[in-house]
């Protein structure tokens, strides 16, 4: 959330800001209305306290008769009139709480200028494609042939968009995620396993809600929300307080399912791009403003630690400012290259986030011990997401026989297996 005191300063530049991120300056104009007339009644409400203070003394000194009676039925009035302007400034600041809450964060001045994701820019690129001497099969195709996948079950069990991993399927993704875990906790990470149910407060903090909220899964009987990135819960771990200076920087790192109905998208109907249930392992931290910067280039290259280790050809894009998620200043976003359909698949976004989720969760932190508290900053990376990273792994380690080689990294989580091989026979299971 914005400080509203920088719109206040110069709405111009957030209605500027709002064209660029293709969001409507309408949210922008019921902002300043509420606000300008939320301010003009303190103004009138101060003025009127000051007033019934001042003639209350004189009231007070005044012998009983018709002089006195007046001026307490006019300070009756008075304080009617204060209670009445309370009344609105209440809903004034409803209003206004709720422009504030739907108002994205201001892009950094590096952030490239751009309508969409088409404007985005390739900041990086890592590793060579592969070139096949045989038609190369997509990431569906190879987990049906391997057995690894089950689709039809998972739809019976729950519906389409789901799928269920059997085999050395599940294996390979359980590997990836201690792969993704144990090189982050090298890297200065520490582990947590929070719940996957958060609540209002939670995905309000980290700004899915109100601004996502058709895209996630809510319990209504218990006002609630399935996790949709374990970037909510493991950031609210420290919703609500203060920190000493020398306490920064705090580096999470977790692994949790994530859950997202995708509305208004148009899913990959085969295979496990996108669907509504799907594994992560997420990078957090809590930084110093002066260390922020810093913090995401560093906390970029660990994620593209993870797929250079994993040996998969990726580039960085910077996205454009109208392709930015709702909460961040500045996003990276990994795409891995997936040969059989020759497309770069998303499987991280590394995120400077700025005090924009620490003034909504309310996470500070104080710079010495006698000063006033101020909002910390908080960085989020994906480190890695499994589907697409699975199916970048399938495609490019895939063989003529359609078996899979498994990445030398990942073969001690497996219990040194080095391939992924079809199944003699088709098992009723």
């Amino acid at each position: 959330m914005l400080d509203i005191d920088v719109i206040r300063a110069d709405p111009e530049k957030i209605r500027d800001m709002l064209v660029k991120r293709n969001k409507g300056t309408e949210i922008l104009d019921r902002l300043m209305e509420a606000d300008n007339r939320w301010r003009d009644l303190v103004s009138e409400n101060n003025q009127l306290r000051k007033t019934r203070n001042e003639v209350s003394q004189v009231i007070s000194k005044l012998p009983k008769g018709e002089e006195k009676d007046a001026k307490i039925k006019e300070m009756r009035a008075v304080g009617d009139k204060i209670k009445a302007n309370d009344d609105e400034m209440a809903k004034l600041e409803e209003v206004r709480n709720d422009c504030l809450l739907n108002i994205p964060n201001i892009p950094d001045a590096s952030v490239p200028l751009g309508k969409d994701d088409t404007e985005n820019v390739v900041s990086f690129e890592w590793g060579e494609k592969r070139k096949f001497d045989f038609t190369p099969k997509d990431h569906a195709e190879l987990m049906l042939g391997l057995g690894i996948v089950d689709f039809e079950r998972a739809t019976k069990i729950t519906g389409s968009g789901f799928y269920c991993l059997k085999g050395d399927g599940a294996r390979l993704e359980r590997a990836l995620i201690c792969f993704f875990l144990d090189t982050h906790r090298q890297q200065g990470y520490k582990e947590v396993f929070t719940p996957v149910i958060v609540n209002k407060a939670a995905v309000t903090g980290t700004g899915q809600y109100p601004n996502l909220a058709d895209d996630m899964y809510y319990l209504e009987k218990d006002d609630m929300f399935l996790n949709p990135t374990a970037e909510v819960p493991v950031t609210n771990l420290l919703q609500g307080e203060i920190l000493a200076k020398e306490d920064l920087p705090i580096k999470l790192t977790a692994y949790l399912p994530s859950f997202r109905r995708e509305v208004g998208k148009h899913a990959d109907t085969a295979g496990i791009l996108r669907v509504h249930q799907f594994n992560k392992v997420e990078m957090v931290r809590f930084e110093l403003p002066e260390d922020s910067w810093q913090a995401l280039e560093d906390m970029r290259h660990d994620a593209e630690e993870l797929l250079q280790k994993l040996g998969l050809p990726y580039h960085v894009l910077t996205l454009c400012t109208g392709d930015m998620s709702f909460s961040c200043a500045k996003c990276y976003d990994l795409e891995v290259w997936a040969p059989a359909h020759e497309r770069w698949l998303e499987c991280s976004s590394c995120s400077n986030d700025l005090t924009f989720q620490a003034r909504r969760a309310r996470i500070k932190y104080r710079p010495e011990p006698h000063m006033k508290s101020e909002f910390v900053h908080t960085l989020n990376g994906s480190g890695l997401a499994l589907p697409r990273t699975m199916a970048a792994i399938l495609e490019n380690y895939q063989n003529a026989d359609g078996s899979v080689t498994i990445p030398e990294v990942l073969r001690p989580y497996m219990g040194g297996q080095e391939k992924l091989v079809p199944p003699e026979k088709k098992p009723v299971f």
